[in-house]
């Protein structure tokens, strides 16, 4: 295995490790926000409590976010140097705006927010809680600008050293590709802040204790975001990012969607697994002309194949960006059909009866997180062979003196000291939830 290829799977251990995280304290920012609002609108004490328990888990997720995040800063460093070297005039403005303007806004209203409740009155408490969400979805917005910037480069020139420079810092914070990457992501992030929130709230009712009516309310607080976050995360933005895609990235849409040959009346593929020696799916299952429909508006549209594409421009992976894509979506309408099951049966007043969806609720929470993931590698992997899109390869932007034996033994580091810190987050949420909000230990099935 090439050194590069050390890299690359290093970066993608850390950051899918890490991305666990940030997705639930940015989804959880907004609930929380939301809770105080009710809390201080109805003037009701049972929201502003709740609102404290959560923000118990963001802190301890929020800890452990920035824990994980801080190695991939210095992976840009010591295993990607050439393409820091290349890129920081342009990168190094989105970095820098998202570490010392939303990470410290968040982190230093985040403290006032869990500790000054008492000085700071309700009114200035809300907005504690509106600053720490502020900063968070900031910070993931300038996060999203860098990558969108990788996916669709714009407002630079390239000097006759090959080094990127930024000519306009306005195209680069409003890049096009950035908006529906941003809201796509942090709509993302709200659906698996929702699916922990309601499933805590059904574990609370199934375990039939003092903290049920704690249970109601999260689950139905929780299942009322998710339902409208899950549908937002198809249409529009789901569907304007892939449009953005193929505008872009035609090859990347085509591999996405298993589409090897240039064709009209385009199928949409449920199932297939990629066969890369005869450039087909093997075992497909399609509905025709709906992908054409999707990309173009119209049934008999043509959409291109990757026979339309040289060899060396396609993705390097494309089996696993098949899967990941369809991972993703196959997920996310999964979602979207229980919450709306949950949303009926919540309609009909059932829901709290209803133990199956109880427990279908409390299964489906840990898949919005490899739903999430399952969509950054689509993002990460559709874009190769490039760092930059079109212009940086990323066979060229590798620290040509790391070895790949240098790169695994740090890996393996990394894959030891996450499992640790994974088993000490488990711990301590699991302490938390166990307490509930009135901070106590449950009975649980008593």
């Amino acid at each position: 295995m090439s050194h590069v290829l050390w890299d690359r799977l290093q970066f993608a251990f850390t950051i899918s490790f890490h991305y666990l995280f940030p997705q639930l304290t940015m989804g959880l920012a907004l609930l929380i926000l939301i809770l105080k609002s009710l809390a201080l609108r109805k003037g009701d004490e049972r929201y502003n409590k709740a609102a404290k328990f959560w923000a118990k888990i963001f802190a301890v997720n929020f800890v452990i976010g920035v824990v994980t995040g801080i190695p991939m800063e210095f992976q840009f460093g010591t295993n990607w140097a050439q393409f820091s070297d290349l890129t920081g005039g342009v990168i190094g403005q989105t970095l820098a705006m998202e570490g010392m303007f939303s990470f410290f806004l968040e982190s230093s209203f985040l403290g006032l927010f869990l500790f000054g409740e008492k000085k700071l009155g309700p009114r200035m408490h809300w907005l504690s809680s509106f600053l720490v969400w502020l900063g968070s979805w900031l910070s993931g917005y300038f996060i999203v600008a860098t990558n969108a910037w990788m996916q669709h480069p714009v407002g630079y020139k390239i000097l006759e050293n090959g080094k990127f420079v930024l000519t306009n810092f306005w195209a680069l914070i409003f890049n096009p590709w950035a908006f529906w990457q941003y809201l796509h992501t942090m709509i993302g992030a709200v659906v698996t802040a929702s699916f922990v929130m309601a499933g805590v709230g059904a574990f609370y009712v199934l375990s039939n204790n003092n903290d049920t009516e704690w249970g109601k309310m999260f689950a139905r607080f929780g299942v009322i975001a998710g339902v409208i976050a899950s549908v937002l995360m198809a249409f529009p933005t789901g569907d304007q990012q892939a449009r953005m895609v193929d505008n872009h990235q035609p090859a990347t849409i085509a591999a996405m969607e298993g589409i090897f040959h240039t064709q009209k009346r385009a199928p949409i593929y449920f199932i297939g697994q990629p066969n890369m020696e005869q450039k087909k799916l093997d075992n497909p299952l399609y509905m025709p002309g709906i992908l054409s429909f999707l990309t173009y508006r119209h049934f008999d549209a043509e959409v291109k194949g990757m026979d339309a594409f040289k060899e060396e421009n396609l993705p390097d992976n494309i089996p696993l960006l098949y899967y990941a894509y369809h991972i993703m979506v196959g997920l996310g309408t999964i979602f979207i059909a229980v919450l709306l099951g949950a949303v009926f049966l919540l309609w009909r007043g059932t829901l709290f009866e209803n133990r199956w969806m109880l427990w279908c609720i409390i299964l489906c929470t840990p898949f919005p997180f490899l739903a999430n993931t399952a969509g950054w590698m689509t993002a990460e992997l559709g874009r190769q062979p490039w760092l930059v899109y079109g212009l940086l390869r990323t066979s060229s932007g590798a620290s040509p003196n790391v070895t790949g034996g240098n790169t695994l033994f740090t890996l393996i580091g990394f894959i030891g000291m996450y499992f640790l810190i994974g088993v000490l987050f488990l711990v301590l949420v699991g302490t938390i939830i166990r307490k509930g909000p009135e901070n106590r230990t449950l009975n649980i099935g008593g």
